[in-house]
C-alpha cells in the first residue's frame, strides 16, 4: 500500500486555504483508486464504479474540517491581532493629553515708575533789549558769562536824548515862570478885589442915606463883583500853570531815566546766552535785542503725563533726571506744579519738574528722561506677551481651568510693555494661561501642565 502524501501542515506563503483543500481532497480520492485497483483486478469487461465506504467518508469529511478550521485559524488570529494593536494604538492616543507651559497671572505693583521725556529749559531766561535809541559805546559782557543782578554789560551813546533831555528841562524853567507870573497876577487880582469890596461898601452906605445916586451905587457894586470873577480867573489859570509844571518834570524825568537806559544792566544773575551786538551798532529803542541772560542755578522740565497716572502726580513729589550723556548719574528733581487739567489734543497733563544745578552742568535744551514713581488704586492684571492671541472675534487668552480643560477668554488689554501686557478686564489674578498656545491647544480640550511661567510683576 503506497504510503500517503504528506500532509501540508504549514502551507507556502501566498497559497489560499481553499486551494490546499482541494489539493488534498484529489490525493485522497487518487488513494482510495488505487487501493481499489489492487483489491478487485479488473474485470474483462469493467464493472460499475464502486461506492466509498463509510469509514473513508467519515476520514474525508473530518480532514475537510480539520484543514478548513486549520486555515480559518490560519487567517483568523493574525487578523485580530493587528485590529487588537491597532485598537489599543487609539485608544492609548486618545487618552494622551497635550503638554503645555503655563503662566500664573500676576496683579502689578501698586507702585509704577513712568519714564517721560522732557526738555530742560532755564527756570528763568529773558532777552535784554535796549531802552535809549543810540550807538553802542562799549560792550562788557560776552555768550557764557556768569553776571550779578545790576551788572553793566553796554554802555549807549545816544546825543538825541541829551539834547532832548535840554530841550525838556528849559521847557520846565518856562513852565515855572509861567507859573509865577500866574501868582503875581493871582495876588495883584485879589488886592483888587479887596479894595473894590471895600468901596462899593462905602457907595452902599451913601446911596442908603441918599447921599449919591443909585445908579453910581450900582457901578461900584458891579466892579466889586468883577474883580472877584477875575480872581477866580487867576486862580484857574495858576493851577493850570502848576499842571503845567508838573507836565514839564515829568517829561524831564523820563528823559532821565531813558539816560539811565544808556547804560544796559542785567536784570538778574545768570548766564549769558546771545550776544547780538558789537560796539558801534546802531540801536532801535523797544526793538532791537542786545544780549539773552538765562538764571541756570535751577532748571525746570516740562513732560507731559498720560491720563491714566495724572490723578497720582502731585506737587511736591520727588523725581530723578537722566541724562543719555551722563551715564550711571541720575538728578533730584521735584515737582513744582502741574497744570491740573488735560490736554483735549493729546490726553496728557503738563507737569513741571524742578532740579538744582549749582555747578553748572546740566545745560538749558537738554534732553532727559523724567523718572515718576506714581501710585495707582487699582493696578492691572500682567500676562506674558507670548499668551496673547489675537483673532477676529478680538484678543483672548488660553485659560487652564480646575478640571484642566483650556478655555478661550476675551479681555482687554491695556499698554504693551513688550514682553508683558496689562489686562484691564476678562481675567482674575490667580489664573494659569497657555504659554504659545498652538494649533493643539482647541476648546475644551484636557492639557497637562508641564512647567509653571513666572515673571516679577513690575
Amino acid at each position: 500500500m503506497p504510503s500517503a502524501s504528506p500532509r501540508h501542515d504549514n502551507p507556502p506563503a501566498g497559497e489560499s486555504t481553499e486551494q490546499l483543500l482541494r489539493a488534498e481532497i484529489a490525493e485522497l480520492r487518487r488513494q482510495l483508486e488505487e487501493q481499489k485497483a489492487l483489491s478487485h483486478p479488473s474485470p474483462p469487461h469493467p464493472p460499475a464504479a464502486p461506492r466509498p465506504s463509510r469509514t473513508a467518508l467519515w476520514a474525508l469529511a473530518l480532514l475537510v474540517a480539520v484543514l478548513t478550521a486549520g486555515g480559518f485559524l490560519a487567517g483568523y488570529i493574525p487578523h485580530q491581532r493587528r485590529e487588537s494593536v491597532l485598537l489599543a494604538e487609539a485608544e492609548a492616543t486618545s487618552q494622551s493629553l497635550p503638554s503645555v507651559n503655563v503662566a500664573n497671572v500676576e496683579r502689578s505693583s501698586a507702585q509704577v515708575e513712568l519714564v517721560l521725556p522732557g526738555n530742560m529749559q532755564a527756570i528763568t531766561e529773558t532777552p535784554v533789549l535796549a531802552r535809549a535809541s543810540g550807538y553802542v559805546k562799549r560792550r562788557l559782557a560776552d555768550i557764557g558769562d556768569r553776571v550779578d543782578a545790576g551788572q553793566l554789560l553796554a554802555e549807549i551813546e545816544s546825543p538825541e536824548l541829551d539834547q532832548q533831555v535840554r530841550q525838556a528841562g528849559a521847557a520846565l524853567e518856562q513852565a515855572r515862570s509861567a507859573q509865577e507870573q500866574t501868582l503875581a497876577n493871582l495876588r495883584q487880582g485879589r488886592t483888587n478885589e479887596q479894595l473894590a469890596q471895600v468901596t462899593a461898601q462905602r457907595w452902599s452906605n451913601l446911596a442908603a442915606k441918599g447921599v449919591v445916586s443909585r445908579q453910581e451905587n450900582d457901578t461900584y457894586q458891579a466892579r466889586r463883583d468883577a474883580e472877584a470873577a477875575s480872581v477866580q480867573a487867576l486862580e484857574k489859570a495858576v493851577a493850570a500853570a502848576r499842571s503845567n509844571v508838573a507836565a514839564a518834570e515829568a517829561n524831564l524825568a523820563r528823559l532821565n531815566d531813558l539816560q539811565s537806559y544808556r547804560n544796559v544792566r542785567a536784570p538778574f544773575a545768570g548766564v549769558i546766552t546771545l550776544r547780538n551786538v558789537e560796539a558801534g551798532t546802531l540801536i532801535t529803542e523797544g526793538s532791537t535785542m542786545l544780549f539773552r541772560i538765562a538764571q541756570t542755578v535751577r532748571l525746570r522740565t516740562y513732560v507731559n503725563v498720560p491720563q491714566g497716572d495724572a490723578g497720582s502726580i502731585h506737587v511736591g513729589q520727588q523725581a530723578g533726571l537722566v541724562i543719555p550723556e551722563m551715564p550711571g548719574r541720575r538728578f533730584p528733581g521735584t515737582v513744582t506744579r502741574t497744570a491740573s487739567a488735560l490736554d483735549p489734543a493729546t490726553r496728557t497733563m503738563l507737569t513741571e519738574v524742578q532740579v538744582a544745578n549749582p555747578d553748572g552742568r546740566l545745560l538749558p535744551g537738554t534732553y532727559a528722561q523724567v523718572s515718576l514713581v506714581a501710585a495707582r488704586q487699582n493696578p492691572p492684571l500682567l500676562i506674558p506677551g507670548d499668551t496673547l492671541v489675537v483673532r477676529s472675534n478680538g484678543p483672548q487668552v488660553a485659560v487652564v481651568g480646575a478640571n484642566q480643560q483650556v478655555h478661550y477668554q476675551l479681555v482687554q488689554v491695556g499698554r504693551d510693555f513688550g514682553d508683558r501686557i496689562e489686562v484691564l478686564t476678562g481675567l482674575q489674578d490667580g489664573q494659569q494661561v497657555v504659554v504659545n498656545p498652538g494649533d493643539s491647544v482647541r476648546e475644551g480640550i484636557k492639557v497637562s501642565v508641564v512647567a509653571l511661567g513666572k515673571k516679577t510683576a513690575p
